[in-house]
């Protein structure tokens, strides 16, 4: 089993990121904390998914030479999926973000359940 590890530690990293981040997502009540794990967990995936699309020995789908053999190059998905994920990641993160400003600025508070409970009164007063 050591061994195994030790050949795929990408995929062992990937795992172990993914489940920091998942952690964090589950127990941590702090908004900004459950932004930081989300992150972590698409770090997680990010590294999943280009260390699944890289094959030792083969190079960039650019052709050189003449050689159009497809055994000679890597799949370019991948890295193509990883690229679009961190820009959508980025996105959902600086939405996430300015909804917990708003949410902090109306409530004082980044813990979400004292935002449940403000909000509940502040429904029940109307």
């Amino acid at each position: 089993m050591i061994e195994t590890l030790a050949i795929n530690y990408e995929e062992a990293a990937a795992i172990i990121l993914f489940g920091i981040g998942f952690t964090m997502l589950l127990f941590h009540r702090n908004l900004i904390k459950k932004l930081i794990g989300m992150n972590i967990m698409d770090t997680g995936v990010f590294l999943f998914l280009a260390s699944m699309g890289y094959i030792e020995g083969r190079k960039a789908p650019i052709i050189v030479n003449g050689v159009q053999d497809t055994a000679a190059y890597i799949n370019p998905v991948p890295a193509g999926l990883v690229l679009t994920g961190i820009v959508v990641s980025v996105s959902v993160t600086a939405i996430s973000l300015s909804l917990t400003a708003i949410l902090y600025r109306r409530y004082r508070t980044l813990d979400l359940d004292e935002i449940y409970e403000l909000s509940r009164h502040q429904t029940e007063d109307r």
